[in-house]
């Protein structure tokens, strides 16, 4: 191993480059190798075999589907989609690409474009799989559809400043499965046909070791990769590898030393696959990373929606963030207050039925002050943000911040509940979103900007869109792995 990995924690160890001469003329050869069968390396290899390559896919698990597979379906897409235009959803590729700019950390102008741009013809490329999304709309808010709704709001499209900058549209397309797991396996077994369909050949139980350089591993040109399957281990020549192996979410060195907020306080949205081994492979051949620090938290407190009309306060009594914001966005703030401590304070016209067992009933309370002294609140401080609060919504009103007028009402029918959303207390889950960076075909990029020839990264191992979760929408991972892995595979199939 070599020597950058010395006192290295083994998760965090990166696998040694090999050089081309372990190619020997009778290695079997493949023009694109993919590495991981979930939603961006099934498209990746789908879209390479249809654009004449021979393909070879490799995943380390015994079925396809990958972490893509536990997911609720979700596609972020939009611009007029054939659901938008069925619901009277009015949108276009210059109010998502609008939006996309204005809620992204540091965007990305070229890949949001043709994300935008290609977004109509992406879904229409994901119903060609065999489905259908249901052309309909659900109007709530929730984590997602309960039933099989094809369009909901999953971002911040209504939520200040951004409904003031860019005219908001629903974008979130779930395919129709009920329920909040597993919706995205309907498309992954689709997927699974048309790749087998086109000839790639699958191979299961199979992961990628390392990967094989044709000179200098700083700035050679990948030209194949090592494998193991049980005791068997062997190389392949590969005019293009496209590396789709999922995040790190499971790796506790690298969530220890890039996302320590993932650590042990909270279940983690993952497969046992996803320890980061990909990006550490393109790590061994000098790729840079992007937004390795940004995780995807989440506590949703609603549904029922009525909860977004609370209050959400910090230790102090203080409000920080707008109450109806996309459930991420929320938590993203609540990381930021001292000790991760916040509460939603909601009265009993407002509390509802308990749909969301997450964030758990701390206590409740007769009277402001004896809230106020009970949480160990700053004298009088709580009593002055309720109030001032509760004044404001009286007159349809958020001066502070700005909550849609949809999700104001006063909070003045006691006894009040307080809804613990502290970190460590609700249950909060959570995903990586930092990657290997990419251009808008998935080339690798080393940190001077120049790309890594041979080398594509897709899907959760790769940065795209969505870069942190104060801006994150539901359908952004499961829309960028497809779309891009798409791009990723075409382009190294005609390289």
């Amino acid at each position: 191993m070599s020597s950058h990995n010395d006192n290295l924690p083994a998760g965090l160890a990166i696998p040694a480059a090999l050089p081309a001469d372990v190619l020997t003329p009778d290695t079997e050869q493949y023009d694109v190798v993919v590495v991981g069968f979930g939603i961006a390396g099934g498209c990746a290899a789908l879209e390479a075999a249809r654009s004449g390559a021979r393909v070879l896919l490799l995943e380390k698990a015994a079925v396809h589907g990958g972490t893509s597979s536990m997911s609720g379906g979700h596609f972020y897409l939009g611009g007029g989609t054939a659901v938008q235009q069925a619901t009277g959803h009015d949108d276009s590729v210059e109010a998502m690409a609008g939006y996309l700019m204005a809620s992204t950390k540091d965007p990305d102008e070229e890949k949001i474009r043709a994300y935008c741009e290609g977004s109509v013809a992406h879904f229409d490329w994901l119903e060609a799989l065999g489905f259908e999304f249901e052309r309909s709309y659900f109007p709530g808010k929730a984590v997602i559809q309960p039933g099989t709704e094809g369009l909901m709001f999953t971002g911040n499209e209504k939520v200040w400043p951004f409904r003031d900058q860019v005219a908001p549209a629903p974008r979130g397309h779930k395919v129709p499965v009920p329920g909040d797991t597993e919706g995205t396996k309907i498309v992954m077994d689709l997927l699974r046909e048309q790749v087998e369909k086109a000839g790639v050949e699958v191979r299961y139980e199979t992961g990628a070791t390392n990967l094989v350089v044709d000179g200098d591993p700083a700035n050679g040109r990948v030209v194949g990769l090592a494998w193991k399957s049980f005791d068997q281990t062997g190389v392949i020549r590969a005019g293009g590898v496209v590396v789709a192996a999922g995040g790190f979410v499971m790796n506790a060195d690298m969530v220890a030393r890039y996302t320590p907020a993932l650590g042990s306080k909270l279940f983690t949205l993952g497969s046992t696959y996803d320890d980061g081994l990909g990006i550490r492979l393109g790590e061994s051949v000098g790729a840079a990373l992007e937004n390795m620090e940004e995780p995807f938290i989440t506590a949703p407190f609603y549904p029922p929606s009525s909860r977004c009309k609370g209050i959400i306060v910090n230790k102090d009594g203080q409000r920080f963030v707008a109450e109806d914001s996309y459930h991420a966005r929320t938590s993203y703030h609540v990381m930021q207050q001292p000790d991760a401590v916040a509460y939603l304070i909601v009265d009993s016209e407002h509390l509802g039925e308990d749909h969301m067992p997450l964030v758990p009933l701390k206590d409740g309370f007769e009277t402001l002050e004896e809230m106020e002294a009970g949480l160990g609140m700053p004298a009088g401080s709580l009593v002055k943000t309720v109030t001032g609060y509760n004044d404001n919504a009286a007159a349809g009103e958020d001066p502070d911040f700005h909550k849609h007028p949809d999700w104001i009402a006063p909070q003045t029918a006691g006894p009040w509940a307080v809804l613990d959303l502290s970190l460590g207390v609700a249950l909060y889950a959570g995903f990586t979103i930092g990657g290997m960076a990419t251009t808008v075909d998935g080339e690798v990029r080393r940190t001077d900007g120049s790309v890594v020839p041979g080398l594509y990264a897709a899907g959760a191992c790769a940065a795209n869109i969505a870069q942190d979760g104060a801006g994150y929408c539901s359908g952004t991972q499961l829309g960028e792995g497809s779309f891009f892995g798409r791009r990723a595979g075409r382009h190294a199939a005609t390289r």
